[in-house]
């Protein structure tokens, strides 16, 4: 077995913003594993927020591609490598050439159902109430819209785009900007907005806070689920998980979370990095047991894949062709 991993720099066709900052591109890591016949691909983003480099992961990958034996399946890598970008980029590798071996695609091998057209949000950015009030506008005929926030006066910001989008279903993305003295005021303005569900409102490592807060809003864990461990930590603070390949390592173990976190009674959202169509392509596989679906990361690229996903003027994202991935 062959591994290649190299990094790109995709460059973003409007700057993005969340509480955390601002970027103009994407930095990704593709991987590709030949067998002599086959090639497989994947990619990941790695994310500082989880203490992640490019370097780091490009060491973490070319570390263990000594061990990748012909025979090597998706579950070996679980105790090899962390929860991660680096076992995200090779699990989905792993399973694209499996697929290419078996003349078959990636959800028959899983028995899964096969992916069809799904609905995605698409990302107003972290601006002013002003800017994002005209962004929503320019946006108001898509059916979900997710809303960056995650400063002291979001409530003039979700004001603003509720305005600007009357139509349109929210959910809000706070990426831990709040805090325990501005949480019931911001909940309560999104309440006033008909905001479907919020995202990380809290710190990951300060969100007990959440456990005295009762809203019909689904308050839904990012930061602080990654994989299976992180599940137990959640009880009695939200009702919904965030399920990001980047975060769980890969198809693998988000599949095994997804099923884990539903028997809880947790509502499932599928989100994802700013990325090209080629980290997409698989989370789609996951779109069959989700209530929402953010996967619009392409979207932000200047150019992406030449054989990326398609995204109609619904706002569907379609399932890949073999030639992406799976």
């Amino acid at each position: 077995m062959k591994l290649e991993a190299h990094a790109e720099r995709l460059l973003l066709a409007a700057p993005f913003a969340i509480s955390r900052g601002r970027k103009t591109e994407a930095a990704v890591v593709v991987v590709t594993l030949d067998d002599g016949r086959h090639r497989g691909r994947g990619e990941c983003v790695p994310y500082a927020r989880y203490g992640e480099t490019v370097e780091g992961v490009l060491e973490a990958i070319t570390r263990i591609g000594h061990e990748l034996a012909a025979d090597l399946a998706p579950h070996d890598l679980l105790g090899r490598l962390p929860p991660g970008a680096a076992r995200n980029a090779l699990d989905c590798a792993l399973w694209d050439l499996r697929a290419k071996q078996a003349g078959r695609r990636v959800h028959e091998l899983l028995g899964l159902p096969a992916p069809a057209p799904v609905t995605t949000a698409v990302t107003i950015s972290l601006d002013t109430p002003e800017r994002m009030g005209e962004a929503a506008r320019a946006a108001a005929m898509r059916p979900l819209l997710k809303v960056k926030l995650g400063t002291a006066d979001d409530r003039e910001r979700i004001a603003a785009v509720r305005a600007a989008a009357p139509e349109a279903r929210l959910i809000v993305d706070a990426n831990e900007g709040w805090h325990s003295g501005n949480l019931t005021a911001h909940i309560e303005a999104c309440e006033r907005a008909g905001v479907e569900l919020i995202e990380q409102p809290l710190p990951a490592d300060d969100d007990e806070a959440l456990c005295d807060v009762y809203t019909q809003v689904a308050l839904c864990a990012d930061e602080s689920v990654h994989g299976l461990a992180s599940l137990d930590r959640l009880e009695g603070k939200y009702s919904a998980i965030n399920v990001k390949l980047d975060k769980t390592g890969g198809l693998t173990e988000a599949l095994a979370l997804v099923e884990a976190a539903q028997a809880r009674g947790l509502a499932i959202f599928v989100g994802c990095m700013v990325a090209s169509s080629l980290a997409i392509a698989p989370a789609l596989l996951l779109a069959h047991a989700a209530r929402w679906v953010d996967l619009d990361g392409p979207l932000w690229l200047e150019a992406d894949r030449a054989e990326g996903l398609v995204y109609d003027a619904e706002s569907r994202v379609h399932p890949a062709s073999p030639a992406l991935w799976g």
